[in-house]
């Protein structure tokens, strides 16, 4: 299934008036049956306390209406609708910021840093020109400091800690 920008604009601004964030926007399925994953979170969580299983029923239903009257959609649309999970994803610079300190894995879409394509450390914030992100900067596990172009980055998430 292809991404539909007007309806990926609209959901994200649907799920920002309901005082939740849309992380990320998942878009599978077909045409004729289309399958939209979102992963939903607070604006203030934390990992332990964010989403729960209410929250996300009430942005299904509250989004349905919504999305029943897009004509681009299909009706035979299905909605899955669910916390980020323990390995939120980091997508937008905002992530990167609000996560600073935390530890990440960063994924390639070949070796990063002349290292590895995945490099895991402690987050320390962004790198950027006036106009947009350049790179990620991480410490290392072994407290080597390095900074990894966004360009070079496919994918980031959290690491969950086991207490």
């Amino acid at each position: 299934m292809r991404p539909m920008p007007e309806i990926e604009n609209g959901l994200e601004n649907q799920v920002a008036d309901l005082g939740f964030e849309l992380v990320d926007l998942d878009w599978a399925g077909s045409s004729v049956r289309p399958v939209l994953r979102l992963r939903v979170d607070k604006y203030d969580s934390v990992p332990g306390r964010g989403l729960t299983v209410e929250d996300c029923a009430r942005i299904s239903r509250e989004l349905e209406p919504w999305l029943d009257s897009r004509e681009s959609l299909s009706e035979r649309y299905v909605l899955e609708v669910s916390s980020p999970g323990v390995d939120r994803p980091l997508k937008k610079a905002v992530d990167f910021s609000r996560f600073r300190g935390e530890q990440v894995v960063l994924h390639g879409h070949e070796v990063l840093a002349g290292r590895d394509k995945r490099l895991q450390g402690e987050l320390l914030g962004l790198e950027d020109s006036d106009i947009e992100v350049t790179a990620v900067r991480l410490r290392l596990l072994d407290g080597e400091e390095i900074a990894v172009p966004k360009s070079e980055i496919r994918k980031a998430h959290l690491v969950f800690k086991w207490k």
